[in-house]
């Protein structure tokens, strides 16, 4: 007959019980941008909505005003004097008659500013400041610079070979170019200031002295200088 167990209180001693396994997880390499990669694709979002509302703003703008650039004419020269002296100095008498076009129907221009300068051989030889005015819808304008003088002009000895060639012709290679400073009124609005250059590349014919020319200026379209 087995031994009875002497009673412990009501307490069970039976095999120890091993303690709990903890694991440790390691993260894999991925895992560390979490923070960094959605602060990347907000902002990813962000610029992505702007550059689409920017876009349909400007297309929206462009479907209403049709927007275009002033388209600029040089249609008379008269060149009574064009000569270079031994020493460099050009006398010069030039007038030159242009239109100004505004093709737009719902823009206005503002010209702030008008600034016409006359070169030859890149060599600029005047330079004439002209009223400032405001061009409405649809609307044409005449500019009509006069330069006259004299002015010291470096050239080496190719542009003087071209230059006597060109005396020899009576027909010059003279340019004339438009710095302005322009406002667009749109509605009520008024834009800042914008400042484009347009250049006309003319070929010029001197008068005569009996005012005839040695040839036929046709009406030249000047084009915006970027």
């Amino acid at each position: 007959m087995a031994e009875k167990q002497p009673h412990l209180n009501g307490a069970y001693y039976g095999p120890s019980i091993p303690p709990a396994t903890t694991n440790y997880h390691r993260p894999g390499r991925g895992s560390g941008c979490g923070c960094a990669c959605c602060l990347l694709k907000i902002l990813l979002k962000i610029i992505i909505t702007a550059a689409v509302v920017i876009g349909l703003a400007v297309l929206i703008f462009w479907l209403i005003f049709r927007p275009n650039r002033i388209k600029v004419h040089v249609t008379d020269v008269s060149l009574t004097e064009f000569n270079l002296t031994s020493n460099n100095t050009l006398n010069y008498n030039l007038v030159v008659n242009m239109t100004v076009r505004n093709p737009n129907r719902r823009i206005g221009i503002y010209y702030d500013r008008i600034e016409a300068r006359a070169y030859y051989e890149d060599q600029r030889f005047d330079t004439q400041t002209l009223n400032p005015f405001y061009q409405g819808h649809k609307n044409t304008s005449f500019l009509n610079p006069v330069f006259s003088g004299e002015h010291f002009v470096s050239l080496g000895a190719e542009e003087t070979s071209k230059f006597n060639e060109e005396t020899t012709n009576g027909l010059y290679s003279i340019d004339v170019k438009l710095y302005l400073r322009i406002r667009l009124k749109i509605g009520r609005i008024k834009t800042g200031r914008f400042k484009p250059k347009i250049s006309c590349d003319l070929k010029v014919p001197l008068s005569s002295g009996n005012g005839s020319l040695a040839g036929a200026l046709e009406t030249t379209k000047c084009d915006w200088d970027f």
